[in-house]
């Protein structure tokens, strides 16, 4: 029960999140989403051995947290959460893969290590990028800025219908629990008699709260696409910030700067 009250009020956190004024929450959306992006593709372009050439990138997770006023914790628990699928697609590069590609004194890296230790970076990377992109920003500015782009409107709709609606099951879920332990005895557990019946009536409830929502809406004049949000327009500072990080990006895919300051203080003997 503890643990479904803290998934509601951990995915009521994003949404309070992207109401900050921070220098980062300020540029347009389309500016974040194109930097998003640009990271994303820049990620899937290194070779599958590239670790070290990608360290750099860590900078741009790192100051969106810090110039964002983000803390640490959401962003950690849902890349906790990506952990295992991240484990279970590199899994076997280490035991499949034995070249050797690295050498210190008489220890070897071999290329299997590498490039999972790589997948994990550019997994990392791209999940906390797409993160910080909903919390710095919200997903209504973001549907604003995707309609901008010619992104259908029904499939906006629906993000946005699938947004509201997972707090409407989450909240009906809550209330079904609370109101079975106080009908239990205290007993917290769900007993295998209730295991069928349960999920159906919370269907039931969502499905039945979810037809009165709809039916407000209906009265409120809704005709099929939700109104979104007006939008800042795009300043020249957004343009500068998209290419700063465009800069930043190109500069850390021509050059590895941590073979080249390894190779400056070590003088090569790596």
């Amino acid at each position: 029960m503890l643990r479904l009250e803290s998934a509601w009020l951990h995915l009521h956190q994003f949404d309070e999140l992207a109401t900050l004024h921070t220098p980062i929450h300020r540029r347009h959306a389309s500016a974040k989403i194109l930097v998003t992006f640009a990271l994303l593709v820049l990620t899937a372009s290194f070779p599958p051995y590239a670790f070290s050439a990608m360290l750099p990138l860590l900078l741009y997770p790192l100051l969106l947290l810090r110039l964002g006023r983000i803390p640490f914790s959401p962003v950690l628990k849902r890349l906790a959460l990506a952990l295992p699928f991240l484990l279970c697609l590199g899994l076997f590069n280490p035991l499949l893969d034995h070249t050797p590609l690295l050498v210190f004194g008489s220890w070897q890296v071999s290329g299997g290590w590498l490039s999972f230790f790589s997948l994990l970076l550019r997994s990392g990377l791209a999940v906390s990028a797409a993160l910080l992109l909903l919390a710095t920003t919200g997903l209504p500015a973001l549907c604003h800025a995707l309609l901008a782009w010619h992104v259908p409107r029904p499939l906006l709709v629906q993000f946005l219908l699938l947004h509201r609606y997972s707090y409407v099951l989450l909240e009906e879920m809550l209330r079904t629990l609370r109101a079975y332990q106080l009908r239990s005895n205290g007993s917290a557990a769900l007993q295998r008699s209730v295991w069928g019946s349960l999920p159906g009536h919370l269907l039931l409830r969502s499905h039945q709260r979810a037809k009165r929502i709809y039916q407000a809406m209906l009265c409120r004049g809704f005709d099929g696409s939700l109104p979104l949000p007006s939008a800042a327009p795009f300043t020249w500072l957004d343009a500068l910030y998209v290419a700063a990080w465009g800069t930043f990006f190109l500069f850390v895919r021509c050059y590895d700067l941590p073979h080249a300051l390894v190779t400056l203080f070590l003088g090569g003997r790596l």
